[in-house]
This record gives structure tokens, sequence and C-alpha cells, in this order.
């Protein structure tokens, strides 16, 4: 494994790990955001009407502006699932990816839920190379491909929407029975010659050696027929999960397996902050979120001042460039 070192590593890119990114870098550190997917749990919500600044916009593309201004100013971003975190002697931290490992001098927790894994032969060998957990993120990867998505519910037709606009063809693979005539989004994808719909299927299997090959598609009834689709991409929206056990042996964590916090989004070890949905913070929003990621960055900045004897800060109120991406 390769190992790479940062200020701070964030583990979580929705309202909080986001709003924790770009604070850090507007400090001028050096800092990466580990998360399988952009917006978490957002995503979900299309219509978002009580965010500061907008009548309504969905989760979608609130996340999305958040990501984009964090990267603006230069925070980095690894998509991918964490698997391990331990505190070095040192005082740093090891951070271990499925397919990488870090080091970092403060760490802030805001991963919220996790997408959950399909759980299918080939999903783990092809992560990273054709299988995604996030259509933001690695949609534009596959521009005039054929890819397909995978799920149930609103999230994974937010998804096809976004994709279909993509790629060349686009099998959703739906795991209900129908989807109510009057769905908006539905309506939107049926007008769309590029899509297949599959429904009450699922993938069986994802195929490959290298890269993505093609998927195979059966019905959920016993004895359904299977099919092999090619495909160079596949997207999985199978909902999300509560992951905390990777850090239980790192921070207190709270009878509902939640990371308790103090008003500075402290946690009970020294250097690591935590933000947003997965900690004891009661009121699960966006805009909480987003407060607490705030305030977990500034804290975290301190803290690493303190270690290098340097003077803290209490506001975000500077002037600083935006790091714009070269052509």
């Amino acid at each position: 494994m390769t190992e790479e070192s940062y200020d701070v590593i964030v583990i979580g890119a929705a309202s909080a790990g986001l709003t924790s990114a770009l604070y850090l870098a507007r400090q001028a550190l050096k800092v990466l955001v580990i998360s399988k997917d952009i917006g978490g749990q957002a995503l979900l919500t299309d219509d978002i009407q009580n965010y500061p600044g907008f009548m309504k916009i969905s989760g979608f593309e609130l996340m999305n502006k958040f990501q984009e201004q964090a990267a603006a100013y230069g925070a980095e971003f690894e998509y991918d699932e964490v698997t391990h975190v331990e505190k070095k002697d040192d005082g740093s931290f090891k951070v271990r990816t499925t397919l990488k490992e870090f080091h970092s001098m403060s760490l802030i927790l805001a991963f919220g839920k996790t997408p959950r894994n399909l759980n299918v032969p080939g999903e783990e060998l092809l992560r990273g190379r054709g299988v995604s957990y996030c259509a933001v993120c690695d949609g534009p990867l596959f521009k005039k491909s054929d890819i397909a998505v995978v799920g149930i519910g609103e999230h994974v037709l937010q998804a096809a929407v976004y994709l279909s606009g993509l790629a060349s063809t686009l099998h959703v693979i739906y795991r209900g029975s129908r989807i109510p005539e009057d769905d908006e989004l539905y309506s939107q994808l049926k007008k769309r010659d590029n899509v297949r719909f599959y429904f009450n299927s699922t993938v069986r299997e994802i195929k490959g050696e290298i890269s993505v090959d093609s998927i195979i598609v059966s019905g959920n009834a016993p004895g359904s027929h299977e099919e092999e689709i090619p495909v160079r991409g596949l997207f999985i929206e199978m909902g999300y999960i509560a992951k905390t056990d990777f850090v239980k042996d790192l921070v207190e964590l709270n009878k509902n397996k939640e990371i308790i916090t103090d008003k500075l989004g402290r946690t009970s070890t020294e250097g690591v902050f935590a933000a947003g949905d997965v900690t004891d913070m009661p009121y699960k929003q966006a805009v909480i979120s987003a407060g607490q990621g705030a305030t977990a960055a500034l804290s975290a900045y301190n803290y690493i001042q303190a270690r290098l004897g340097r003077a803290a800060v209490s506001t975000d109120w500077k002037s600083v460039k935006i790091r714009v991406p070269e052509p």
C-alpha cells in the first residue's frame, strides 16, 4: 500500500465533511476528504426548502456546490472506504482504506452513514475500477459509455437521471417491482431513448479482470433467467448504513453507536474531532451538520497550531485566494 501525509483527514463528504474541508483548506492546510460518495443521505432528498440561501434546492445540487467550493480552495478527495484508523505513538494518525494508507496530524470523523455494498462476486475486486457508489463523483468518467445503476427508491432514480445525461446507454436495474407512473423522476427517464429498465431484478455478479466488463442480471423470483449485459461501469445505490465499528476503539460512543463530542467538536481522543449525523447531536439537519463541520475544522486547526507552537484562530473571516484548476 502507498502512504501519503496530510495535515487533516476528513472521513465523510456530506454537509459536515465538506464544510470541514472548506474551512480547513481556507486555513491553507493540506486536507484530504475520504468517502465512498459525495453527499451521503442528502442525495435522497429532492426538495430541500430549509437550507438558508435557497428557497428550494435538491440535495444532489446542494452537495455539488459544497464539493466544488471545497475543491476550489484546494481540498483533495479520495473516493474509497475507510477500513481502519489508529493513533500512533507520536500522536499522529494512520488511516487505511481498501486501497491505500494515509497519515495525518489530525482527524475529523464526519461520515454520517455509509453506502451499502451490493455484496456480490466481483464487487470488491473491481471497486474503483468500474464499480462506484457515487454518480456525482465518477459519472463523468463514463461519458458516452454503456453503464448500469442498481438499487431501489428515489435515490437510484436521481442517480439514473444524472447518469442518463452522460451515458451512451444506461441500464437501470431496479430491485422493486414497480415505480408509480406519476413519479417525476421516472417520467423523465421514460422519455430518454438511452435508458433501459429491468424491474424486480438485481445484479448477481460483476465480471472483469482489470476493470468492469459486464454484469449478470436476473429477476428476483426463484429460477429467473440470467442475462449478461456488457457495461463499463456499475453504480450501486443500495441506501446507507451506520458504520462506526471501525472507530469504536478510537473514540467514545454512546448506546446508539454515535460519537460523543463536546461543543467544540472534540471527541474523547485528542486530535480527533467529529461532526454531523455520526455524532450524538440529536438534531440531524444539513444546516446543523454544516455548522458542526465548521466548528470541528476550526478546532482541528487550533489543535495543529498548538502542536506547532503557533497562535490559534477564533474566526474564518480572512480573505483567501481560490485555487483555480489549470485547464
